[in-house]
């Protein structure tokens, strides 16, 4: 009888061990793996605006447009977020328009039409002071 438990404890010990040295390799190798999957943060990209602007204008730039209204200043992206078009801007209809496949956004961004299924990014805004110019500074 006390050779039937030996015979039962000793491979019992022996996967017991091999768990424990897979354990022990896991737990070497995660900063390893950690150390390959680190991506560095983009720094963002500030962009001037020293047009002079009143309110109810609209300033196109390639990757975004500013709208300036009595109470805010704001900035959304210009690319659609169905396929990455450029966005034109519809001054009769105050309408975001992708000439690809005609998705529709307003100017605050959001999606009101189209197969595009996201809103558009929205960008932090401030005003100039300080200095001797005047404008705004979009980060991107």
């Amino acid at each position: 009888m006390k050779q039937q438990l030996e015979g039962g404890r000793r491979p019992f010990l022996e996967k017991g061990w091999g768990w424990i040295k897979l354990a022990a390799a896991a737990a070497l190798c995660y900063p390893f793996f950690r150390f390959l999957s680190f991506q560095v943060p983009r720094k963002p990209r500030l962009e001037k605006v020293t047009q002079k602007l009143k309110v109810g204008d609209v300033y196109l730039a390639p990757e975004f447009a500013l709208f300036l209204d009595k109470s805010k200043v704001w900035a959304v992206s210009r690319t659609c977020t169905h396929l990455g078009c450029r966005l034109n801007y519809s001054e009769e209809n105050h309408l975001l328009i992708c000439p690809c496949h005609q998705s529709k956004f307003t100017v605050d961004g959001k999606r009101i039409a189209g197969p595009a299924k996201r809103n558009l990014a929205q960008f932090p805004v401030e005003k100039m002071s300080g200095t001797s110019e005047q404008g705004y500074i979009v980060t991107l």
